[in-house]
């Protein structure tokens, strides 16, 4: 059954070790609450097939093929991604919430990776075409935090494609992020993440209510 209020789309956006997945689901929690019914998911994957080179991208194995290599992979698992989950989920009126989408593209691939603005522009055209986010949040603290955190969240399990780059990597990839919350200021929001979750969690809501629920009544933030 189709619901006829539009779908949402929400995407959290960060460094290694902001604290995305953590904040993806007490935000689905806090909206299961208020009635509204949420899809969470992920990339690179959040479909069959997108898990599948998810599994390629992580290990590593396409890292030597370059940036234009890794950044057709991320689109043709976001391709999938959006027919197979994030399109039917929107269609029927559920709120989609996405941990990373095509903004780590931009900054993973194209200000730290070095690939072309006008390539990452051209397949984020092809690919995302009008399914773009109503909200994106972009939690931000320091590099050296936010690896620490990952460090100690990942335990025994080893070190991903990504969280081995050096520290002026992840530096370069905190400015690109908050290069693109000061660009698209009406679509993104920029939110501190150096505190607990809970208090990152509130400082989430806050943006979620104001830019997406908030119908001026004057109702607090529940």
């Amino acid at each position: 059954m189709t619901s006829s209020a539009p779908g949402r789309f929400i995407t959290f956006e960060g460094g290694e070790g902001a604290g995305k997945s953590t904040q993806v689901r007490l935000l689905a929690e806090r909206l299961g609450t208020r009635g509204i019914r949420t899809l969470t998911t992920r990339e690179p994957g959040g479909s069959p097939r997108a898990e599948e080179i998810r599994e390629v991208i992580l290990s590593g194995h396409a890292a030597r093929l370059g940036p234009l290599a890794e950044a057709l992979l991320f689109a043709a698992a976001r391709a999938d991604h959006l027919a197979s989950t994030i399109r039917p989920a929107l269609a029927r009126g559920d709120w989609v919430i996405c941990d990373r989408f095509a903004d780590s593209t931009r900054a993973y691939q194209g200000v730290a990776g070095g690939l072309e603005e006008g390539v990452i522009n051209a397949l984020e055209r092809l690919v995302v075409g009008v399914t773009r986010p109503d909200l994106t949040v972009v939690l931000d603290l320091p590099a050296e935090i936010g690896l620490r955190r990952a460090n100690q969240r990942r335990g025994e399990a080893a070190i991903d494609r990504f969280e081995s780059e050096p520290l002026a990597f992840h530096k370069a990839l905190r400015e690109a992020f908050r290069s693109i919350a000061a660009r698209e200021p009406g679509r993104c929001v920029l939110v501190d993440a150096t505190g607990t979750p809970e208090d990152v969690g509130q400082a989430v809501w806050a943006c979620v209510w104001s830019r997406l629920l908030d119908d001026g009544a004057g109702r607090g933030h529940g």
